[in-house]
């Protein structure tokens, strides 16, 4: 694990592997180590002859902690991933994200779009432009006294979550109410990246990945069979058409 500076903040990552970059960003109360390598992506990218790289997100695993939400503006946080790039001097790579991660790609790809050669929104569909996914009620559950406390079963699985990893539940609900923002269905059409959009099928809080791919203009859909949003990001059919679409698309 490294440690680079981006303004005050000091953020973890890792960087392994040979050959073409492709940059991962976790989701929310997740860590580069729990959403990437423990799914066995980076095995499965280093063996199909990549550089991977994976940072642990504001707020999250081993990265400096924020405590206002204003500090976990989309863009803020798609600006730590390009500083990333600049740090490791990689001038332009794949970026994939998962959940709140994909939602920091697709900042990143609009936002600095010669940085970003072929993009992969996992997680994440029409929700990028029509809604943000997982409700704010679940920073009342990370904040609740004790596990015991939270009813709200969606926010009962993510603090449980949040317990089981130590993570600082403080500066995720700051993240959760901060990092709560949208593309336009113009500025969504604007990325011109070639982009795979992968959802379970089963996966109720990422939005159709199907719509979005009809907004995009060179984004095609990938359904990932009966998985829903937790269970979906390991998955072997999502490595393969992450593999497929990389392969596709020089």
């Amino acid at each position: 694990m490294s440690v680079f500076h981006h303004g005050s903040l000091d953020l973890a990552y890792l960087d392994e592997g040979d050959g073409e970059p492709i940059v991962l960003i976790h989701g929310f109360a997740s860590s580069k180590e729990v959403n990437w390598v423990q799914p066995g992506w980076f095995a499965t990218l280093k063996a199909a002859g990549r550089r991977v790289v994976a940072l642990d997100d504001r707020g999250h695993g081993q990265s400096a902690k924020l405590y206002e939400p204003a500090g976990y503006h989309t863009s803020k946080m798609a600006s730590d991933v390009r500083a990333l790039l600049d740090h490791l001097k990689i001038e332009r790579a794949d970026v994939m994200g998962y959940s709140m991660g994909a939602r920091i790609a697709a900042f990143l790809a609009l936002e600095h779009p010669g940085r970003v050669r072929r993009l992969v929104l996992g997680g994440l569909g029409m929700h990028l432009i029509d809604g943000v996914g997982l409700p704010e009620s679940i920073a009342e559950a990370l904040e609740a006294v004790a596990l015991a406390d939270v009813s709200d079963p969606q926010g009962y699985v993510f603090r449980a979550f949040a317990d089981k990893t130590g993570s600082d539940r403080r500066a995720l609900a700051a993240c959760i109410r901060g990092s709560r923002q949208v593309l336009t269905r113009e500025q969504a059409a604007s990325i011109r990246t070639p982009t795979l959009i992968a959802v379970g099928t089963k996966d109720v809080i990422a939005g159709s990945p199907q719509a979005l791919a009809e907004v995009m203009p060179n984004a095609r859909a990938l359904p990932i069979p009966d998985r829903d949003h937790m269970l979906a990001v390991g998955d072997k059919a999502f490595k393969a058409g992450v593999l497929q679409f990389l392969q596709e698309n020089p």
